[in-house]
């Protein structure tokens, strides 16, 4: 694409209508806010707890990668397991674990006690089994739960059985177990790498509260090598060509002040020379696709007519390598200034990845509310953060204008440069194998955030932990509040869990700025409804955005509060970083501040501090759940697409 294209965040120094959006490249060299000296911990308390420098022999180190990706499956399905049941902790440091349906129980060791979840178990033994038997491995493990479950009631629901949910538990295993021993022969960021896509890639034990987050039902171990991003794939996109009959497409993508059509942007992606449209017959527009999605659905009926009645065209493989992202279908290219999320019909963790009618028109939506003014206002605010924008999409109809399923195609903006230090967060928590040796042979696994904090405690000569405490507050300033400030000035609730959530870095790994990503992830309060569509008449018409206040409220609470902040809290604390108590009572001093003054700047004010902050109870996503009662995410109403339980707040605790 053209090198001056200005896209849908283009620097001030672009005639771009939304100028005023800071590029990812100028927030590493701006120092991040300062915390506000309220919330930094009392003199003496950030120095509580092990410091990063503390490596310790992890069971995750284990030189066979099948142990290692057992032992890892063994303890989500317990973590998971302790969440969704208000398990209590033990007394000691053994966790018993009733079995009633078995007439026996589980005893597990304890190796960390997370307040947040993030728990470390040893091998679990079953009670009263001979003393040379096999130890309970993850599939084992798999099946005795999902017993006990259905025997209490918690997984009856007629829609499974329980034998998918074991087959996932087996499939996660096998393919960790692959991910781990590849990454062992080459350990740290692949050459040329950029940041971002090497934090894109290290997820290699997924969701820690999963019970199968790798699993990747349809997916053969060949096609694995060139689409996983564990495995550092990269592929080149599959095009087919559509009659404009039959084609739909929106965009708000804009270059020197014009919008440009979404057919154009996705055909300039296609590389120069790469002989796109020697194959494609006059006046047809081409589709970029996911090689694995193109072959899929090339034999379903209603994409098979459309090629019979010459409606749709199959031009093969074309152009440049793509890499795939941390969500399979998300591809990206450091060079090019849009990603592109696909269609991908695999089921990864809790549903099939297909693009839905409604996620295609909100990422546009969205993109086109901030440019109403509200955009501006939320830079003005916080200048190093933002949405990474979904302004343009493509897809196909059927001859009466029906979408075709997982036959569409996402552009989103590229913000991130080359030497952009962007990580997801999710990627930048993950443990994952680094150049070097434990003693045993084998790279030892740590996170990237353990890493940075031992640099930053090297180089400041400061104690690890109030390094950590720091880094922490630094984080609650650039990422949670922005996030927090566009919920209390718009009354949009974001999805923001860990993966979904970037944070930049400067040059010496302090947070510097974050981005938001997800055209699936936005949640409109219905009380706000007036004041939205008065910035953008009918808006959530087509998008099915706006929920009631109540709904908002409980997924903001899980997805920023529980699986990003607390989560990770949880890591500090699991991966003996910090002591999980200083942090918990450092985010309740950050909440207390953003529920009485919000951003500072006199804009109102999210209930969700204060619902943090007062709740003794929070509604949790229940991921083992979920998959026991056979959800697919994607499908049906908002509030009954995931099993949700009730669990403790840990800033309720007396710890906090």
């Amino acid at each position: 694409m053209n090198a001056t294209a200005s896209g849908p965040e283009a620097p001030a120094t672009t005639a771009h209508p939304s100028a005023s959006v800071t590029p990812a490249s100028a927030t590493r060299t701006t120092q991040a806010p300062a915390v506000p000296p309220a919330l930094l911990p009392a003199q003496g308390a950030a120095t509580a707890g092990p410091g990063p420098g503390r490596h310790h022999h992890d069971p995750l180190d284990r030189p066979d990668a099948g142990i290692a990706a057992d032992t890892a499956a063994a303890e989500n399905l317990l973590r998971c397991w302790v969440r969704e049941t208000n398990t209590p902790a033990p007394a000691g440091d053994t966790l018993r674990i009733p079995l009633a349906a078995c007439g026996t129980a589980l005893r597990v060791p304890v190796h960390h006690w997370s307040a947040c979840g993030w728990h470390r178990f040893g091998t679990p033994v079953l009670v009263g089994a001979p003393e040379d038997s096999p130890a309970v491995d993850a599939v084992t493990l798999a099946v005795l739960l999902v017993r006990e479950a259905r025997y209490g009631g918690r997984g009856r629901s007629g829609r499974s059985d329980g034998a998918d949910l074991v087959g996932r538990v087996a499939d996660s295993v096998r393919r960790t177990a692959a991910f781990l021993t590849a990454r062992r022969t080459a350990p740290g960021a692949a050459a040329g790498t950029s940041p971002f896509l090497d934090g894109e890639q290290s997820l290699l034990f997924g969701h820690p509260l999963h019970p199968a987050p790798k699993s990747r039902e349809g997916l053969s171990d060949t096609e694995a090598a060139a689409y996983a991003p564990e495995l550092r794939g990269a592929f080149p996109l599959h095009w087919f060509a559509a009659d404009p009959s039959v084609l739909a497409a929106d965009s708000a993508w804009t270059e020197r002040g014009r919008t440009v059509p979404a057919e154009r942007l996705t055909e300039r992606l296609a590389g120069p020379g790469a002989g796109l449209r020697a194959g494609a017959p006059d006046g047809t527009v081409p589709l970029p696709l996911h090689p694995w999605q193109a072959h899929t659905l090339r034999h379903l009926p209603a994409v098979a007519e459309l090629f019979a009645g010459g409606l749709l065209h199959d031009l093969g493989a074309h152009g440049p390598l793509w890499y795939p992202t941390s969500s399979l279908r998300t591809v990206y290219r450091p060079d090019a200034p849009a990603m592109l999320k696909l269609s991908l019909g695999l089921r990864i963790t809790n549903s099939r990845r297909e693009n839905l009618p409604k996620e295609l028109r909100r990422g546009v939506e969205v993109h086109r509310l901030l440019r109403t003014g509200l955009g501006a206002r939320w830079q003005s605010a916080h200048p190093s953060f933002d949405l990474v924008r979904d302004p343009a999409w493509l897809a196909v109809h059927g001859p009466a204008g029906e979408p075709v399923p997982g036959l569409n195609t996402v552009v989103r903006h590229n913000p991130f440069r080359p030497g952009d230090d962007a990580v997801c967060v999710a990627g930048l928590v993950s443990p994952r194998p680094w150049p070097g040796s434990d003693g045993r042979g084998v790279p030892p696994v740590r996170s990237r955030l353990a890493r940075v904090l031992d640099r930053l405690a090297a180089r400041t000569g400061r104690p690890p932990a109030a390094v950590a405490t720091e880094w922490f507050l630094r984080y609650l300033e650039t990422v949670v509040r922005p996030v927090l400030w566009l919920d209390g000035t718009a009354g949009i609730a974001l999805e923001a869990h860990q993966q979904n959530t970037l944070v930049l870095l400067d040059a010496e790994g302090w947070p510097a700025g974050g981005r938001y990503r997800d055209n699936q992830g936005y949640y409109f309060r219905e009380s706000r409804r007036a004041e939205l569509d008065r910035r953008l008449p009918g808006i959530g018409a087509a998008t099915d955005t706006f929920v009631p206040d109540a709904v908002a409220d409980e997924r903001f609470a899980y997805y920023l509060g529980i699986n990003n902040v607390f989560g990770l809290i949880g890591a500090f604390g699991s991966q003996r970083l910090a002591d999980e108590r200083v942090l918990l009572a450092a985010f309740r001093r950050f909440l207390g501040d953003a529920a009485l003054h919000g951003t500072g700047s006199g804009d109102a004010v999210s209930p969700l501090p204060r619902l943090l902050l007062e709740s003794g109870t929070l509604r949790c996503k229940a991921n083992l759940l979920t998959r026991l009662h056979g959800l697919d995410e994607l499908e049906g109403p908002v509030d009954g697409q995931s099993v949700y339980v009730t669990v403790p707040n840990p800033l309720a605790g007396s710890g906090a």
